[in-house]
């Protein structure tokens, strides 16, 4: 396939906002495509690079290039290209990198240019997921969407599902199935405003605790045991102290859902960063278990001696998971079986406020008829946390690409310091509607001091509102720390700069 067409496709489903259009879209696309495109086209679609990282920034691709007058590159190829340039280290590297990206560029069209380059940069965001690559798969080769997800929920991704339907028809689907050694996409939440709103919307449900771990999914078979990570990483032989735990559950045979969390003296738990920290080390595992030792906190059971329990009820798989797992080792739950009880309900706010008060980060709503859809966000999930909120003030924004381009869009953000300069804490683009960012783009170009076509230096005028998950530490920015999950509110236009949260404010958010 040329990757003229998928550039091409790309920028379609990004102009296109009725879902059934993006799908119409990408159904075309797949019944071009040869099985082999699927692994580049699928991840290409959705932003990624299927090598992850590669060192491409923006002093490789700053400079422009003459654009070709027809196109040549084809999916394939310019992905061995970009591994190619990956790969190139030692001295003299950068010339190199920088000589074969642009004999790259000079090779795809202008509208290749644009795609690329918002690969390379991360900014092809055209809504073009995993779920509609689904819906578009299905309607491409014929079969109902409900069993093409269900293939990509076993796989762990859309990629091998789509690459066997391709490649063998409707009966490939049977090759994908539940079974111990191959993990499956979690299945995540929803968000809900309020205990209350989630009850409202679930009816029957189970309220338990959300912690601020690392999802891990362990599968056991006698005595081999393998933890994987959410995004389906094998990280086994970095918790053995997991794996141990494993083997002594009760069962010979299972695969559970759950967290590792490391917890104080006072038996609050860690820090976020640090359990990452611990779970991504991999040298010298003995030392660092005994350092930080994590402790597992199981919450569901997807596979118990021989069944698959995907498709069982919530109360069904939760009474699997309490013959295999001792109490402390489960996730500490509060059940709400008559949602139009004032009692039940108050005592589901009172285990909200207490998750609270022994540090974690809110609850997770599970209704008690709900299966597991594994690798979606099911509306039968709703987490609940408290919003954390602060007003800060735009340093500067970066210029847009894919369906932001011509759009100021990631916006630099500070809080105030004593002496009236501004610490930066992150960045952000999400959470700005199309108006927005026409807006922003507009008003800080008129505060713009600089602007060197990637990043606009604005004066510190412009107060925003700030939603985030948390903060974590960091060398990167001044203060030593950085926002989670960072999205913007709205613009706070009322308020002056001096009006603007301080550093102090912020830092204060890390008191337990």
């Amino acid at each position: 396939m040329l990757l003229a067409r998928l550039a091409h496709v790309s920028h379609s489903v990004a102009t296109t906002s009725a879902r059934s259009g993006k799908i119409a879209l990408l159904a075309d696309l797949f019944r071009a495509a040869e099985p082999d495109d699927v692994p580049v086209v699928i991840p290409y679609l959705a932003g990624r690079l299927p090598q992850g990282r590669l060192g491409i920034g923006w002093n490789l691709l700053k400079d422009p290039v003459e654009p070709a007058c027809e196109p040549t590159l084809t999916v394939r190829g310019t992905d061995a290209a970009l591994t190619a340039i990956g790969a190139v280290t030692g001295p003299g590297s950068q010339a190199e990198r920088k000589r074969l990206i642009r004999e790259l560029m000079g090779a795809a069209t202008a509208e290749e240019q644009r795609f690329l380059f918002g690969l390379l940069t991360g900014e092809v965001r055209q809504g073009a997921l995993d779920a509609i690559a689904v819906e578009g798969l299905a309607r491409a080769t014929e079969v109902p969407a409900t069993a093409v997800r269900r293939a990509v929920m076993l796989a762990g991704a859309v990629s091998p599902v789509a690459q066997a339907l391709l490649a063998r028809g409707p009966a490939a689907l049977d090759e994908f199935r539940l079974s111990l050694g191959r993990p499956v996409l979690p299945m995540l939440a929803h968000g809900a405003a309020s205990v209350g709103e989630g009850i409202d919307k679930l009816g029957p449900c189970a309220v338990e605790e959300k912690l601020d771990g690392i999802r891990v999914q362990v599968h056991r078979d006698g005595d081999d045991v393998r933890v994987y990570t959410r995004t389906l990483d094998d990280i086994t032989d970095r918790l053995p102290e997991l794996t141990a735990v494993a083997r002594e559950l009760r069962g010979e045979r299972f695969i559970l859902d759950g967290e590792v969390i490391a917890l104080g003296g006072d038996g609050r738990p860690r820090p976020f960063q640090e359990v990452a920290g611990r779970v991504g080390s991999r040298v010298d595992v003995a030392t660092a278990a005994a350092e930080l030792p994590l402790s597992p906190v199981f919450f569901d059971a997807l596979y118990a001696d021989g069944l698959d329990l995907l498709d069982l009820p919530c109360t069904e798989r939760h009474a699997r998971l309490a013959r295999l797992v001792p109490e402390p080792m489960r996730v500490r739950r509060t059940v709400v079986d008559e949602p139009e009880d004032e009692a039940r309900r108050r005592d589901a706010d009172a285990f909200f406020a207490d998750t609270l008060r022994r540090g974690h980060e809110g609850v997770v709503l599970k209704a008690l008829d709900s299966p597991y859809s594994a690798g979606r966000r099911g509306a039968s999930w709703l987490k609940v946390k408290p919003v954390h909120t602060l007003d800060l003030v735009v340093l500067a924004a970066e210029w847009g690409h894919g369906r932001r381009t011509g759009k100021l869009s990631n916006l630099h953000l500070g809080a105030r310091r004593a002496d009236g300069t501004y610490a930066m804490l992150g960045k952000t683009f999400k959470g700005m509607t199309d108006a927005m960012l026409a807006w922003q783009t507009e008003r800080l170009r008129e505060l713009a001091v600089s602007d060197d076509g990637f990043l606009v230096t604005v004066r510190p005028e412009l107060v925003v509102e700030i939603a985030y998950d948390g903060l974590q530490k960091s060398t990167r920015y001044p203060a030593g720390v950085t926002l989670r999950f960072a999205r913007v509110v709205r613009y706070r236009e009322d308020k002056s700069p001096a009006e603007a949260d301080s550093v102090e404010t912020v830092l204060a958010e890390r008191q337990p």
